[in-house]
């Protein structure tokens, strides 16, 4: 289970303790002096499967985790966006890509890091793209060409796989999946 120990407070600067606040049922870091409860929440991850002519922009990370292998343009959500701004401007930076989203096509429950990420059917316009600061290379690939064994994460992997098999029928439904530790964390 993911936990937090926010041992000093961010509005006072004095320690907190645990405890379950009034009106609560979790326990929270509570700061003893000015009494702000502090919630820590999931992070939002948002990203887009850009499309051009059948082909998905993938980009090779240059930055750790999995620095050298391949994923879809995405990051974390910064305050003072939506969803949707988030996406893009992570596409931006990533891929120097410019895309137009067409509709939210998957969301991943990643209980176990504290993640939800979304990921956004998208057109890229013009075959234009580079490396951003956080890749290394970025390219288009067709489903035969994708480099399977070197995706970065599971989630990445499971868009590709319903993105070419949905585009055989032409329907893109949204779709909610949960995702499950790997293998190696879940006995502890």
């Amino acid at each position: 289970m993911i936990g937090s120990a926010i041992r000093y407070c961010s509005a006072c600067g004095h320690q907190t303790r645990k405890e379950v606040p009034e009106g609560d049922q979790r326990e929270r870091d509570v700061c003893d002096h000015c009494h702000t409860i502090h919630y820590v929440n999931p992070r939002v991850v948002a990203g887009c499967l850009p499309v051009y002519q059948g082909k998905v922009l993938l980009c090779k990370r240059a930055i750790e985790p999995r620095k050298g292998f391949w994923t879809l343009p995405g990051g974390f959500m910064e305050l003072g966006e939506t969803i949707e701004q988030g996406a893009l401007r992570e596409t931006w930076e990533e891929a120097c890509a410019n895309v137009t989203i067409e509709s939210l096509y998957i969301l991943f429950n990643v209980v176990h890091v504290g993640h939800l990420s979304a990921f956004f059917l998208s057109t890229l316009e013009r075959p234009e793209f580079a490396p951003g600061d956080e890749s290394e290379e970025v390219a288009l690939f067709s489903e035969e060409e994708i480099p399977w064994d070197a995706l970065a994460f599971s989630t990445i992997a499971t868009t590709l796989k319903y993105y070419f098999s949905d585009r055989q029928s032409g329907a893109f439904p949204m779709r909610i999946e949960a995702v499950n530790p790997p293998a190696e964390r879940r006995d502890r």
